[in-house]
């Protein structure tokens, strides 16, 4: 009963996540749109987009080290991919991989899908050139990629490993790690604002729709013995 009042609040909150983030997107193209980006790009709600892009002004040292720490997140797919190998040899059967890891398989092609979408139609584009190139910069990808892997490696430590340890220990490098990234990826100035923020959104949503999706399935399942 428990879990089942878990799946429909995840349910409903990640919906309404997902749901904030294309609104989020539409008043970003409509509210405020003024020609203030590089070359004269529009971008919506540019009056406090531009002020606090001045006031936190452009730090390329934290940029350079946010981009670098982007491989922290894919690495934690590439583990989780090799988890997912690793059981369909041994299992011999892609039905016999554990539930939850395929679904995170899903859930990571579809956070790829959304960065690729955003890079195919850009919304509005940063508010520095990168290395003399005019860049789409909603939403931050890094932020994307950030938030919508980090927590499914806390998600699954919880889930596999019996240490309270270990879990805490992961708990704790997530939290610090991910609040790192996005804070400084919003003040290193090359976002707007709006950009982390529709990111934030987008990948709190896509979590929470796949940690409903685990305990939903999941529970349709008989039980299979996860890898420790």
């Amino acid at each position: 009963m428990r879990e089942t009042e878990e799946a429909r609040r995840d349910l409903v909150t990640g919906t309404a996540l997902l749901a904030a983030f294309a609104l989020w997107t539409a008043l970003v193209q409509i509210v405020d749109v003024q020609p203030v980006g590089q070359r004269g790009t529009d971008v919506g709600f540019a009056t406090f987009n531009t002020w606090f892009h001045g006031l936190t002004g452009v730090h390329m040292a934290l940029y350079a080290v946010t981009d670098w720490l982007g491989l922290v997140p894919v690495a934690v797919c590439l583990g989780f991919g090799a988890l997912g190998a690793a059981q369909l040899v041994r299992r011999r059967s892609l039905l016999k991989v554990d539930p939850d890891v395929l679904l995170l398989g899903v859930h990571y092609i579809l956070v790829a899908s959304a960065y690729l979408v955003f890079e195919m139609i850009p919304i509005n584009y940063r508010p520095i050139p990168i290395d003399g190139v005019m860049e789409a910069s909603y939403p931050s990808s890094t932020t994307l990629l950030v938030l919508g892997v980090m927590p499914t490696l806390r998600y699954q430590v919880e889930r596999r490993a019996g240490s309270p340890t270990l879990r805490m220990l992961v708990t704790v490098f997530v939290t610090v790690f991910s609040a790192f990234m996005v804070v400084g990826r919003l003040v290193s100035g090359v976002h707007w604002l709006t950009d982390i923020v529709g990111s934030v959104l987008l990948a709190a949503g896509l979590f929470v729709m796949y940690r409903f999706a685990v305990a939903s399935i999941v529970r349709r399942l008989p039980a299979q013995g996860m890898e420790e």
